[in-house]
């Protein structure tokens, strides 16, 4: 995979200096992520007004001396290892006369061996890395040492040095020691696994290792009598964070901004399920994180599922999906659906890219062709059909997990998505044969499985959240049974890890019961924000596991169905606000999309409500003044009145009465800033 980068700015004129520094990993794990070439090489290509500059036999290279390479991989999970860096043998790295700098000295560094060029062995054609530069945010200071802490001498007892929440950084530090004086560098993270060790040389010196790590705290180990005169760390993001949500409730503030900490944390080179443990691309996980990436991250973070999207369809075999690409075909069933129905199409629903629906789809087509259909009316329980797979849903509560009306609900959802791509791609064969599915499956899925007022399988032994929660969200179910649901189980019963926790949340808005929902939230997850050491959420319910899962429940629930706010057209080129507020009484939030940011301000009292809205160009708002319990008297937009007494009054360009039901009085908007007040009737 080819990077291409900008790198003017750095030139000056007259004679220049490239030097590059190059990790060959030489390695694979079982949690895919890497393919392995065999062999370690650069290709370095530029043009630079009239020259063409090409890595050939006329640059040098060397193995660094610093670096150790012969250490053991960090973990049998993650292809990255630690560093073991050697100051004493290195080439005055991090100062004015490094290898690195333009009068540095290689004449007895050997020619580089030429490999190939472009297009031919070993390279052959190489892709294009479609993900944006990572976000150098710059060596900063920790929380609890800034400038004013340095110099200091240490007394050999371990630093604790605390980032203002967990993040991927690399750690740095500036000392004056002894030849020998070994530095050891970890994180508080019990999972992680890449650790930095740096042996001194004598006198004042700089290091920072580049192998990324994460945690709350860093913790640096120095040798008892070294002076330190800076501790730092760099931090790499994919894009910036640019989605932001404000509300007038601590708990559910800071639960959306462990949320946001948490979708960043697992997401550089790919989606990730963590930072620590794995570093892997489960694709189930990476469709949780969909649901709130819309909400959270610019551009680079819609890259980087296209990314994802494109790497797992690459990776097939015989029509199957591989839950860890690149390198392992695994099969999971659910995820692989959730992913089709919660990856693919929402990602073109948000973005518009038609040309990555396109090389998506045939592999969502063959895919769901694989589960033939029984005479009961529902496909064949798919289990155990390729030669890597695993029947797994969720975690959760052990032995509550009722798999059968799962994948039968997710089956049906991924059909009811991938209907949407066969429209869009013009496949009229192919919305046929999803829509006599879908026909055939709603009324077995009753006929099987609705029993005493919920979904089961067997009424004695599963009652389960997540079976009835997917068959209200997957459109399966009966809207008439949608209150049983809710109280008979989606209420009472918690079986859900966080994987599916926003499943029963979602189902809950969907039926209505917003305030049920953001209650059932609370209680999952109180216990975790309450903990002000933690900025992340945890792969487990109450805790456990990593503790900065891809698994992230409520800040799509918070953003699409509080706030409110979700595209309605293809690309955002339309979207509503529809927001259901319980007991909030003020929502402030920024949706970063590809028509630009979308900036809104609700307050709300008993008598009036204030909407102030940013909407981008090229795209139309739906503005649902909300009327529940209250009857309207009048509207002002942008200070005119256009609305009195159940009447259009005035109109006034770029805005539209479009409907009114028994939740909303709605208008339409174009591009523009609103101001939006309301006055309630008094009663």
């Amino acid at each position: 995979m080819v990077r291409y980068c900008k790198y003017s700015t750095y030139l000056k004129k007259g004679e220049n200096t490239i030097a590059i520094l190059v990790w060959y990993w030489g390695r694979e794990t079982h949690k895919g992520t890497h393919i392995d070439s065999g062999k370690g090489g650069l290709l370095f290509s530029s043009e630079i007004g009239n020259q063409h500059i090409v890595s050939d036999k006329s640059w040098k290279a060397i193995p660094h001396p610093g670096y150790d390479n012969t250490i053991e991989p960090a973990s049998k999970a993650i292809v990255q290892y630690s560093v073991l860096f050697d100051a004493q043998k290195a080439m005055q790295d991090w100062t004015k006369s490094s290898w690195y700098s333009e009068n540095y000295n290689d004449a007895n560094w050997p020619v580089a061996i030429e490999k190939g060029k472009l297009g031919i062995a070993p390279w052959y054609n190489v892709e294009p890395n479609i993900v944006p530069h990572l976000i150098n945010h710059g060596l900063q200071n920790y929380k609890n040492y800034d400038d004013s802490k340095f110099p200091f001498v240490s007394d050999g007892t371990t630093i604790k040095a605390i980032l203002p929440f967990n993040k991927q950084i690399t750690p740095y530090l500036e000392i004056e020691a002894k030849a020998g004086d070994t530095i050891f560098i970890t994180t508080d993270n019990r999972l992680n696994r890449i650790n930095a060790t740096y042996i001194a040389k004598e006198g004042k010196q700089s290091f920072e290792s580049f192998s990324w790590m994460n945690g709350h705290e860093i913790l640096y180990t120095i040798p008892k009598g070294v002076k330190v005169n800076a501790l730092k760390y760099r931090w790499m993001s994919v894009g910036e964070m640019v989605g932001k949500f404000e509300v007038d409730d601590p708990f559910y503030q800071r639960l959306w901004w462990m949320g946001n900490n948490t979708l960043f944390v697992c997401a550089r080179d790919n989606f990730m399920d963590c930072p620590d443990r794995e570093r892997a691309l489960w694709i189930g996980d990476v469709a949780d994180q969909v649901g709130y990436l819309f909400y959270s991250m610019d551009n680079a973070g819609r890259q980087l599922l296209k990314k994802a999207i494109l790497q797992t369809t690459a990776f097939s075999e015989n029509g199957v999906m591989g839950a860890l690409g690149p390198l392992r075909v695994r099969e999971l069933v659910a995820q692989t659906l959730q992913f089709i129905a919660q990856g693919i199409w929402p990602y073109y629903l948000n973005t518009g890219d038609k040309e990555t629906l396109k090389k998506a789809y045939p592999y969502v087509y063959d895919y769901l062709a694989l589960f033939p259909m029984q005479e009961n009316g529902l496909p064949e329980y798919r289990i155990r059909k390729s030669p890597d797979s695993w029947d797994w849903v969720d975690w959760g509560v052990k032995n509550t997990a009722d798999k059968q009306p799962i994948q039968m609900a997710f089956y049906y959802f991924a059909l009811k998505e991938a209907k949407k791509m066969a429209e869009v791609l013009g496949k009229p064969e192919h919305v046929k044969w999803y829509s006599n599915r879908m026909e055939t499956m709603k009324p077995a899925f009753d006929k099987a499985y609705w029993k005493d007022g919920f979904y089961s399988s067997n009424t004695e032994k599963f009652k389960d959240d997540r079976a009835n929660a997917i068959a209200i969200v997957s459109g399966i179910a009966n809207p008439a049974y949608y209150n049983q649901i809710v109280d008979n189980v989606l209420i009472p019963n918690r079986f859900s890890s966080p994987h599916f926790e926003w499943l029963a949340e979602e189902a809950m808005c969907i039926t209505g019961k917003h305030k049920a929902s953001l209650e059932r939230m609370k209680v999952q997850y109180q216990s975790q924000v309450d903990k002000k050491e933690m900025t992340t959420l945890y792969e487990m319910f109450p805790k456990g596991g990593s503790y900065n899962h891809a698994w992230n429940a409520p800040n799509t629930i918070l953003s699409k169905y509080i706030a409110g706010v979700r595209p309605t057209k293809v690309a955002w080129s339309e979207f509503e606000i529809m927001p259901e507020l319980v007991h909030f009484k003020n929502i402030k939030k920024t949706i970063p999309t590809v028509k630009g940011n979308i900036d809104l301000k609700i307050s709300t009292s008993n008598l009036e409500y204030q909407l102030e809205l940013n909407v981008p160009e090229n795209t139309t708002a739906i503005l649902g003044i909300p009327k529940t319990g209250k009857i309207i008297e009048k509207v002002f937009i942008n200070g005119r009145s256009i609305w009195k007494k159940g009447k259009m009054k005035k109109k006034i360009n770029g805005v539209e009465y479009k409907n009114e039901d028994a939740k909303y009085l709605k208008f339409k908007t174009s591009s523009g800033k609103w101001e939006i007040k309301v006055a309630y009737k008094k009663q």
